[in-house]
């Protein structure tokens, strides 16, 4: 018996199913957190050189604040005090006459820096001084993340497939929280970023194990909305942390906030199962006789499994226990074709989505407003995404996204910046048309990728990923160059990868492929003529 007809006959989404997929959203709750929380913890807020030695020194005499900061820094355009420089020697004649202090000789602070704290009470910023020419750092602190989620990826990817979704997962859960957690004891900068390097490389494992260990326990009928609903946990996720952030300033006690879940999860994955296609892929038939009959039991379709003998899961796959590596991903035609296409489309909604979700101070708004309605977008735009993935397809609803997000990024190039309202609602709308492309794209890829290799595909794809999610802070900083350059490039991306998602086969009401052979079309699934032969068909019937 196909495994699809079986899982189909057991309650392909019955309370078993749905055990695993809120079980799943604990943990995935509290990626996003971890994902934009340098928002928050490396943010820099309005500072000034210290001046204080000065003032000890009694130069300063009777001189209120004010006038000390006048006579010692002097005046950006904007009126304030300059953030990186002070006088030589203090200039009492300003106080008198403060027109001619753009001709005074300047120093960098010599003392270090005063900053406000009634927006953030402490930061990485605050912290380790990470201002004026350590400024990049704090971004740099963002792309240090992702580059260890890049590597966690490809990592969970190949021992998942190896060992297993659910080993994986408790390792992702348990040296996740160990790593971030030991980041907030962090002495010195650089210990704390190898400390999040490494929370980077052991959380995203949470994500890549579950999106697959999900759709693996469904039918073909209910993929879409395990998909949709595994990823509403990220919109929540999102606009929590704006909540999150506005109530907790400290930077330390902010990181343990969004990492509680965690402690849940991992009691919680006592209950989780090995994934029964794996086991099958794997020649464990025994042990997915074991799990299929306590889905059974629990979707109360006892009689079903009764008379399914472990040996007849065999027919599932002839691959035996043949272990897969990455390598296995190119080594076939279509297999490469596929990897080249779906790296290309990660990369590039990587690079667009993050590229728009860390630019939360770039349109004048409050920036916990900024971050609520960036999290907000992302569940109307799931709930479209939710119905065009069954009405038109896969393929239309990526490529139609990124065209659409692509067509938001350039119509902000040409508004004004002093019009930030208008900028925020196309920037908004931009990022709901990212977020539907992201979220097609994961199921979508999920469907392409056989089951010998599912886990080493979605591995490599959000290895891709994170490679485009590494360069976006990078991307942000070359507004500096011209101040729509980041737009620009953003905007092609989205472009790109509308075009490349329509060289991939629709898979919707399609078999998971389970070998190599099925998607190099010697199999029954995935094979693109017969797609474009049943759309035909259905149209023909309509």
């Amino acid at each position: 018996m196909k495994f699809e007809d079986l899982i189909t006959e057991i309650n392909g989404f019955g309370r078993f199913q749905k055990m695993i997929l809120c079980i799943s959203l604990v943990g995935r709750f509290t990626l996003p957190c971890h994902f934009l929380l340098s928002n928050f913890i490396c943010a820099i807020p309005s500072h000034h050189c210290d001046i204080s030695s000065l003032d000890a020194e009694g130069i300063f005499g009777n001189l209120s604040r004010e006038q000390k900061l006048t006579v010692s820094i002097p005046v950006q355009d904007d009126g304030t005090p300059a953030s990186c420089h002070m006088f030589s020697h203090p200039q009492f004649h300003l106080l008198t006459n403060s027109s001619s202090s753009s001709e005074l000789p300047v120093v960098p602070c010599q003392n270090g820096w005063e900053y406000d704290n009634s927006t953030f009470i402490s930061t990485l910023a605050t912290q380790w001084d990470l201002v004026c020419d350590k400024k990049g750092l704090n971004k740099a602190v963002t792309t240090i993340f992702f580059v260890g989620v890049m590597f966690g990826a490809a990592f969970f990817g190949g021992m998942s497939d190896r060992f297993g979704r659910k080993p994986m997962l408790l390792v992702s859960y348990i040296s996740g929280m160990a790593f971030t957690l030991a980041s907030i004891f962090s002495s010195s900068f650089i210990m704390f970023a190898v400390l999040r390097f490494f929370s980077g490389f052991t959380i995203t494992g949470i994500v890549i194990v579950s999106v697959v260990l999900n759709v693996e326990w469904v039918d073909i009928q209910h993929r879409r909305l395990v998909s949709i609903t595994g990823s509403m946990a990220w919109a929540v996720g999102s606009t929590s942390l704006s909540l999150f952030a506005f109530y907790i300033r400290d930077w330390r006690w902010l990181t343990v906030a969004v990492t509680s879940p965690l402690l849940l999860s991992t009691v919680l994955w006592w209950w989780v199962p090995e994934s029964a296609r794996w086991l099958i892929a794997n020649g464990r038939v025994e042990k997915a006789h074991y799990y299929l009959k306590k889905c059974a039991v629990m979707n109360r379709k006892e009689e079903v499994i009764s008379r399914i003998k472990p040996e007849a899961l065999y027919i599932a796959t002839d691959e035996g226990k043949k272990n897969y590596s990455y390598l296995d991903l190119v080594r076939t035609p279509k297999m490469r074709r596929l990897a080249l296409l779906t790296g290309t489309i990660w990369f590039c909604v990587a690079t667009m989505t993050y590229g728009i979700s860390l630019n939360i101070t770039g349109f004048g708004l409050n920036m916990y407003l900024t971050q609520f309605v960036y999290g907000a977008i992302e569940v109307p735009s799931k709930l479209i995404v939710y119905y065009m993935l069954e009405k038109i397809g896969r393929r239309k609803t990526e490529a139609g996204a990124q065209l659409l997000a692509g067509i938001s990024l350039m119509i902000n190039i040409f508004i004004p910046k002093d019009q930030w309202v208008g900028r925020t609602v196309v920037a908004v709308l931009g990022k709901g048309f990212a977020v539907a492309a992201f979220c097609t794209i994961v199921l979508f890829s999920s469907e392409l990728y056989p089951t010998v290799l599912r886990q080493n595909g979605i591995g490599y794809n959000s290895f891709m990923g994170r490679l485009g999610v590494c360069l976006a802070p990078l991307v942000l900083l070359l507004d500096s160059f011209w101040g729509h350059f980041p737009q620009t490039i953003l905007c092609s991306v989205a472009l790109i990868a509308s075009v490349v998602a329509w060289q991939l086969p629709e898979t919707r009401d399609r078999c998971l492929p389970e070998t190599i052979e099925d998607v190099e079309e010697t199999g029954k699934n995935l094979i693109k003529d017969h797609d474009k032969q049943e759309d035909e068909e259905k149209i023909t019937t309509n």
